[in-house]
């Protein structure tokens, strides 16, 4: 199985694809998506540059699924809200590009990769590095675009043989039953 990871940032979105054969995890490609409104692009240009890069690294690399992070909400309003436009870009030409996705947060995918919820940028650089086999660091953000292909990989082998012995059923939520939402 072939994954993608993506790290969404409006002025760099990472991302990291790798094959999974079984328990083995092998290291094909990463890198960023940058944007900036130095370069005179307004939000909407760039939000178009999000989706065309994601887009170009599907086409090119082909995954079978990707793994996007959920945005957390900080303290500045205003950096969510951009934060939460770029990562729509992202899973808009994900799901265009007929991928299904899964998503994480950022406390999911340091506790898969490095084992500790507040690991640093610093120690998920080295534990990627490590678990691939890379020659050298990656860099932050693709880092964590590569780290959250790595977690989907551990979280679907779990999933597949939790639902080959109970499978799930999918809830409603927010439905309306009756003219009362529930």
């Amino acid at each position: 199985m072939r994954i993608l990871g993506i790290d969404p940032g409006l002025q760099c979105t990472g991302f990291g694809v790798i094959d999974v054969d079984g328990p083995r995890l092998h290291y094909v490609a990463s890198g960023t998506i940058t944007t900036s409104p130095r370069d005179g692009a307004l939000l909407p240009g760039r939000l178009k540059v999000l989706f065309e890069g994601i887009t170009e690294v599907v086409g090119r690399y082909q995954p079978q699924v990707a793994a996007c992070e959920i945005v957390f909400v900080n303290v500045n309003p205003q950096a969510t809200l951009l934060l939460g436009q770029a990562r729509g870009a992202c899973l808009t030409a994900l799901v265009v590009n007929n991928l299904p996705v899964a998503e994480y947060t950022a406390l999911q995918l340091k506790k898969a990769v490095v084992g500790y919820g507040r690991a640093t940028k610093e120690q998920m650089q080295a534990m990627v590095q490590r678990l691939l086999a890379l020659p050298g660091q990656p860099g932050k953000d693709a880092a964590d675009a590569l780290g959250l292909a790595i977690t989907h990989a551990q979280v679907s082998r779990t999933t597949e043989a939790i639902n080959r012995v109970a499978p799930l059923k999918a809830r409603t939520h927010a439905a309306y039953k009756d003219g009362r939402s529930y």
